[in-house]
């Protein structure tokens, strides 16, 4: 089922630079956090991205990058908000932008000083955008300010990045976005546990500011960010300033707050013997674990970051039912409890490579005592190639070690056709 309630935790996250390192090009660290969102805080808490992106680079960034389906997007510099993964858009946050904004008068005055604009899908109905080199911020800003003042406007000006200048509405910002959604969130009863904001830039400095908020300033900062902070008066103790770069800050900033659990699945071995499994009490989290440990050790077995033992090759058999069906993509029935066998002579195959598995929307649903249904994406990536399927799961759990998977129904997600895959996972 899909989760509408209060969350247990919020994080709301910019993404370049701060989940998302473009100096990883294994995308290590955000996969550390793909893993622990997954297993661990999926079925009852809310990702939120906030981004100076419009969504034509979102989805770019998405389709190079292993970025989960948030249940939020804040998008454009906090213009724009679209709920889950069909992007709704919020019109009554597009309504209270359209207050006092004027965006042809915004546009002649910044022409007149012949600013250079950037490329046309970041050019929003709620935000110019403009390139504009760190020696001439200042003086660009003050004159802008003083043009618009004598027209009677009153935008807001945000310069980030050492080059990027964004004009928006006065009501509008990653900070206001965010207030309007907790307190959309408080009218329906739904106030979050507990919210981290994370953040490396100037245009994310509104998000600190919202009340009732912890944050974190990811190790790879900006200098306009961390200037900031040791300008801003007044408490600053929830605000932490992480060593780590990126997802692995937001993480390092999770086990300061005691946002538990904080270590990742990827950050300890997966349980390899059958005997060293214990048995959970099946549930949503228990599920999740299964399937996020599960491709984890597929990944690996690939990969050769295991050993290549009967103990390894029987942990991937165990979770298997002896009679499980698979229901392939592309039609075929098999049954991957017997296809396993065969997975010794792929061991290592993709040693050297940039190859990673990973789980996203995992979803659980309840269909008697020891049975349940999992929903999830998996994703793929061999090289620059990213594989995209959705699976359907039956798992139930009357054996010793735990989860079993009874019934494995592969669907290609839209867009995705023909696509590759293993079929043993």
């Amino acid at each position: 089922m899909e989760f509408n309630g209060a969350p247990r935790l919020m994080i709301v996250s910019d993404l370049d630079n701060t989940m998302v390192d473009h100096q990883d090009h294994e995308n290590k660290s955000l996969l550390r956090f793909d893993a622990l969102w997954e297993a661990e805080y999926n079925h009852d808490s809310l990702l939120v991205f906030s981004t100076g992106r419009s969504p034509h680079l979102y989805f770019e960034l998405r389709s190079h990058v292993p970025l989960l389906t948030p249940g939020i997007a804040i998008m454009s510099v906090g213009t724009e908000i679209k709920y889950g993964e069909s992007m709704v858009p919020d019109h009554g946050w597009e309504q209270e932008l359209n207050e006092g904004w004027d965006r042809d008068a915004i546009v002649e005055e910044a022409t007149k000083l012949n600013l250079k604009f950037q490329v046309e899908s970041e050019q929003r109905p709620h935000k110019v955008s403009f390139y504009v080199e760190k020696k001439s911020a200042q003086e660009v800003l003050a004159t802008l300010n003083e043009r618009f003042k004598a027209r009677g406007l009153n935008p807001k000006l945000i310069y980030s990045g050492g080059v990027d200048l964004d004009i928006l509405p006065q009501g509008a910002g990653k900070g206001q976005a965010l207030a309007y959604l907790m307190r959309k969130f408080k009218a329906e009863g739904r106030t979050p546990g507990h919210t981290l904001v994370c953040g490396d830039s100037g245009n994310d400095a509104e998000l600190f500011a919202v009340a009732d908020v912890s944050g974190v300033i990811v190790g790879n900062a900006q200098e306009e960010l961390l200037q900031w902070h040791a300008e801003h008066a007044g408490d600053k103790s929830h605000i932490f300033l992480a060593t780590e770069r990126c997802a692995s800050g937001i993480l390092e900033a999770m086990k300061h707050f005691d946002l538990q659990p904080y270590v990742s699945p990827r950050d300890h071995p997966v349980a390899l013997s059958v005997n060293d499994k214990q048995a959970p009490k099946i549930g949503a989290v228990a599920a999740a674990h299964e399937v996020v440990e599960y491709l984890l050790l597929i990944e690996q077995w690939l990969r050769g970051d295991v050993p290549n033992s009967h103990q390894v090759h029987n942990r991937l058999k165990s979770v298997l039912a002896p009679d499980s069906s698979l229901v392939h993509a592309y039609g075929i029935i098999s049954n991957p409890y017997k296809e396993i066998d065969s997975f010794h002579s792929l061991y290592g195959s993709q040693n050297g490579k940039s190859f990673a598995i990973w789980a996203d929307r995992i979803r659980t649903m309840e269909i008697s005592d020891d049975s349940w249904v999992v929903r999830f994406d998996k994703w793929q990536r061999t090289g620059l190639t990213f594989f995209f399927l959705r699976l359907f799961i039956q798992v139930y759990a009357d054996t010793p070690n735990g989860l079993q998977w009874k019934l494995i129904h592969e669907t290609w997600l839209s867009g995705y056709s023909g696509a590759g895959s293993n079929s043993s996972a």
